[in-house]
């Protein structure tokens, strides 16, 4: 279910087949759409014409400058002593002069890193004058442009076709990596986010029919950090679920769900096989799971998490990797779990 470039021949054959879900990168302009060309005999503008420089003046406070600073050199040193279990953003408003910070770490934290008792009277007046927020930083990050540790369900990027993250799993040595569709990348590929933003790490384990003889559409992606959490909502979500569990899907089981790029979470699926055989151009895979209904998987959703949902989050059950005529297919967790010999990992 990567998405590549390639032409349809035979219309009428490809409406009725089982295909495996392939996605093209960004659309190009088409005919008649380019962009603008660019001149090389264009001017550059004179910077004082900006839109921007009508703002007034910021007001200058030398003593918040040197005190920020010195509260930045305490918080970096504290975050790195103490890990990013809380956040911090500060900086001295311009309009007021004022230091401000935004922050969800206790106030005895915010007290040590503020106090400036020891310094100068103006710096020490100028500490004394913070603007605390009391309120989180989140990094601008959502389900196609992910940061680490990555969640299931998230867009992935190598060799111009784009895929779905699956859900963590770690080996006996207690690597963790990330799975997704065996049909996506070739071992030893590197793996960005679907912006591009991000390494998202290097495949390996792959399995495949027409690569690896297998019956089976796998491969993990290591080298950077892992979550046991499942996007949900849309396609620019950053809502997620932890993973709680990992099993065997049940046949008849009416509201299944699938977390990818291209569709974002959909549930109401039914699971009508648990010992389906599903034949494409990367040839046969079995036991797999046939599903049906709801919003199914699309091109790009390749890899997905497939799972069943409730309050304490996701149960999962495979990775999405095929469909066609009202009907997809997911890889069994218990397949890949027990050719690999991996475990979930829990969020």
């Amino acid at each position: 279910m990567p998405r590549t470039k390639r032409t349809i021949i035979g219309a009428a054959i490809a409406a009725t087949a089982v295909l495996t879900l392939l996605t093209t990168g960004p659309a190009q302009a088409g005919p008649g759409k380019d962009k603008e060309p660019t001149s090389p005999a264009a001017a550059k503008l004179d910077e004082s014409r900006a839109p921007d420089r009508v703002a007034r003046a910021a007001v200058s406070s030398p003593a918040a400058e040197t005190a920020l600073a010195t509260i930045q050199t305490r918080i970096a040193d504290y975050v790195a002593r103490n890990g990013t279990r809380y956040s911090f953003a500060s900086y001295v408003d311009g309009r007021t002069g004022k230091i401000v910070l935004n922050t969800d770490a206790p106030s005895g934290v915010v007290a040590s890193l503020t106090d400036l008792a020891g310094g100068q009277a103006a710096q020490r007046q100028a500490a004394r004058e913070i603007q605390v927020s009391r309120s989180s930083t989140t990094d601008s990050w959502h389900r196609r442009d992910d940061v680490p540790a990555y969640y299931g369900g998230g867009g992935l990027l190598a060799s111009g076709a784009l895929c779905s993250s699956g859900y963590a799993v770690q080996n006996g040595a207690g690597t963790v990596f990330m799975t997704t569709a065996g049909h996506c990348y070739a071992d030893g590929t590197t793996v960005s986010t679907e912006s591009g933003a991000n390494t998202y790490g290097t495949v390996s384990n792959r399995r495949l029919p027409t690569v690896t003889g297998h019956a089976m559409d796998f491969e993990l992606i290591g080298g950077s950090l892992y979550a046991g959490r499942v996007f949900t909502g849309g396609v620019t979500s950053t809502t997620s679920i932890p993973v709680v569990s990992a099993g065997a899907a049940s046949v008849g089981y009416t509201d299944y769900c699938h977390s990818g790029r291209t569709t974002g979470e959909n549930c109401g699926h039914t699971a009508t096989s648990v010992t389906a055989q599903v034949c494409t151009t990367t040839g046969c895979k079995s036991p797999v799971i046939a599903f049906t209904g709801g919003t199914l998987s699309a091109g790009g959703d390749s890899g997905g998490a497939f799972y069943a949902k409730d309050a304490s989050g996701a149960w999962i059950r495979g990775n999405v990797i095929a469909g066609g005529g009202g009907t997809a297919y997911a890889q069994p967790w218990t397949v890949l779990s027990s050719h690999l010999g991996v475990s979930i990992v829990l969020g």
